[in-house]
């Protein structure tokens, strides 16, 4: 069997560097969005928002989704079409599903330098809510957890 070449639009993606701008916050951005839209079935997009936070020292992530999102998660997720109101708890399967994505891109790409906290607007046609992620001080103790979550995922 004979391999055909490469055309030079293959060769330039398969040798292309990844952007510059590629750090973790932008990677998880997309896969937040691209995660949130799958499982909302509707459009969903995360935008990345400047908070200011306290950085509080963390063993794992902290996930702080507003009642909002919980709200659109949890009538989205039982087939609602509407939202209204807020739901008084965030459901555990939003946690699992934002550790799961926040676990894989570090794994992807860990990173030398913790960020300090993170934070996202997210809008649908149904809400708009906002999401903030604190993270621990060190890489060690970010990559031990996300090994974690994948093996127990």
């Amino acid at each position: 069997m004979q391999w055909l070449a490469l055309t030079p639009a293959e060769v330039a993606f398969l040798t292309a560097s990844e952007p510059a701008s590629d750090d973790l916050q932008a990677r998880l951005t997309r896969k937040l969005a691209a995660t949130l839209t799958a499982r909302l079935r509707l459009p969903v997009e995360a935008t990345p928002i400047r908070l200011q936070l306290d950085d509080i020292a963390v063993e794992s992530p902290l996930w702080q989704p507003d009642a909002r999102l919980a709200g659109l998660w949890l009538t989205r997720r039982l087939g609602g079409r509407r939202v209204s109101g807020t739901v008084p708890f965030v459901p555990p399967s939003l946690f699992r599903m934002l550790d799961a994505v926040l676990a894989e891109c570090w794994l992807d790409k860990p990173v030398q330098v913790m960020p300090a906290p993170l934070a996202w607007k997210i809008d649908s046609s149904l809400s708009q809510a906002t999401l903030v992620l604190q993270l621990p001080h060190h890489t060690t103790d970010m990559t031990r957890w996300a090994r974690g979550v994948i093996r127990h995922g």
